[in-house]
């Protein structure tokens, strides 16, 4: 992933519709891992589960993607991104999503704040190992929550 501020970080993203989440596992430069844990309900827990311990937790009004999040997004034409021929879409001016024409499969992501995603592995129903990553820390809950 290349974020605006030009520094990379690994992601592995979880999709889990069935359960109402997302969770991300962030291995940025030199760092912790970040739990990144997002709910249908719109509350995201960011959190470490070794030294330093952090965690902040966040509310927006939107939850996590669902399944047809490209209803009524604008269809832009193909482009090569990344070696892979893709359709791409624009939803609501914030985000830019490529797919491969062929096999249908995420390519890349580019938000309007800077951030581009680039898919390495995609796995049709895997799911995470180790589901007890997905529980904030108890120290999560003594914090007040931020509206994003």
């Amino acid at each position: 992933m290349n974020l605006s501020s030009t520094r990379l970080q690994i992601t592995n993203l979880w999709y889990d519709w069935p359960r109402g989440r997302n969770v991300n596992i962030i291995q940025k430069q030199l760092s912790v891992l970040l739990y990144d844990t997002e709910w249908n309900n719109g509350t995201t827990f960011y959190y470490t589960l070794s030294e330093p311990h952090s965690c902040r937790i966040m509310v927006n009004d939107v939850g996590i993607p669902r399944p047809d999040f490209l209803d009524g997004a604008e269809y832009l034409g193909t482009a090569v991104t990344d070696g892979y021929l893709c359709n791409v879409w624009e939803k609501i001016d914030t985000i830019w999503y490529y797919e491969d024409v062929y096999t249908k499969r995420p390519v890349r992501w580019d938000f309007n704040d800077g951030i581009s995603t680039h898919v390495i592995t995609f796995e049709v129903g895997a799911v995470l190992s180790d589901d007890s990553v997905t529980q904030a820390p108890a120290y999560c809950f003594n914090q007040e929550i931020k509206n994003m």
